[in-house]
């Protein structure tokens, strides 16, 4: 093997080899390794520049969504320029990883995270790091690591206040172990009610994938067993031993096998998206042209092509239309309009 001071692909890499969990065998692994970050708006676009920088050699990015001026309050891989490009945040957080580390591949996808596609999403990697902002994609993701045995790192983020739980499926809770169901809609504050401050993001986000370099390198032994919680307004660390917790309960995932959400029995078509008055709908096609759409909907309002979507101003709303038939309905968080609107303009 090349000894580290003589390998010019390792010379970047040189202050994390210092440490001695990591050293330049650890920076090999790392650099042959695979990881989903799955969301690329305020945690996953954290996650994805840490683990760029620190030279995860395989990076697929999945995102669902488009870029907005608030999302640059605390999304830090964009800037005023991909905003003007009007670019999906997984294509804008691509070319912003490939000009930090051309050493690495990045693979982005403009995608919602379905059960038809979550199987191939997390093909091949080695780990998954959670970016999401909703419990239904979390379950979903917890139910596809589980069944193929890959680690997953949980983060949530709202107001001042965070949390973070690594998964090692067979070795330790699962997250529905933790959480037995997601909370019912409209129980649970948001975004929109409870606000989110930035900072909090950087800290869930860089334990989370310092947790998710741990196991890339093979370091098991160093990660937590422990539900982490982190208050930064009122200055607090919480950690509860969850070590038993498997071992514990009859979880219906771990022990029984039960993948209800990767079967598509606990999943919905439509998602309110946090702290944007739009509500995404989503009805599942192999494929829509966007072109064709285009000119069914000449002058109905104003349209917007772009070679990620197809973007209609009508009325009062904003409909984003992505050619996996996906749409966000803009101008509204009544998820029966959304729908009302998505049959109209683009049909059930």
């Amino acid at each position: 093997m090349t000894d580290a001071a003589n390998d010019p692909a390792l010379d970047r890499y040189a202050p994390q080899m210092r440490f001695p969990g990591i050293g330049a065998e650890g920076q090999r692994r790392l650099l042959s390794s695979r990881a989903l970050v799955c969301g690329c708006g305020a945690l996953g676009s954290t996650l994805a520049n840490t683990l760029a920088r620190a030279g995860v050699g395989y990076l697929r990015i999945v995102d669902r969504d488009f870029l907005e001026l608030s999302n640059l309050q605390r999304q830090v891989l964009f800037d005023e320029n991909d905003l003007a490009a009007e670019l999906p945040k997984a294509v804008a957080a691509a070319r912003k990883l490939r000009v930090i580390n051309s050493q690495i591949t990045i693979e982005p996808h403009v995608a919602d995270v379905t059960p038809a596609n979550v199987e191939a999403l997390c093909s091949g990697v080695d780990v998954i790091l959670d970016g999401t902002d909703n419990f239904e994609t979390r379950f979903l993701l917890n139910d596809a690591a589980v069944k193929h045995g890959i680690p997953w790192v949980y983060g949530g983020c709202l107001g001042a206040e965070g949390q973070t739980l690594t998964i090692l499926p067979g070795r330790t809770p699962c997250l529905r172990c933790l959480i037995a169901e997601p909370p019912p809609a409209g129980t649970s504050p948001t975004c929109d009610t409870a606000g989110i401050l930035a900072p909090v993001i950087g800290v869930v986000a860089s334990i989370q994938a310092n947790e998710a370099i741990k196991i890339l390198t093979g370091n098991f032994g160093a990660v937590s067993r422990a539900w982490t919680i982190v208050d930064l307004w009122e200055n607090t660390v919480r950690q509860v031993d969850v070590s038993t917790l498997r071992d514990a309960a009859d979880c219906p995932t771990c022990k029984q096998r039960q993948f209800p959400w990767l079967a598509g029995q606990r999943a919905s078509h439509t998602a309110v998206l946090c702290g944007r008055n739009a509500v995404q709908v989503s009805v599942p096609q192999e494929k829509l042209s966007l072109d064709d759409l285009a000119r069914k909907l000449a002058g109905v309002g104003t349209l917007k092509r772009t070679p990620f979507f197809l973007r209609l101003a009508v009325d009062d709303y904003l409909l984003t239309i992505f050619p996996d038939g996906r749409a966000i309905i803009g101008g509204t968080d009544d998820v029966a309009l959304a729908k009302t609107l998505y049959a109209r303009y683009i049909g059930s």
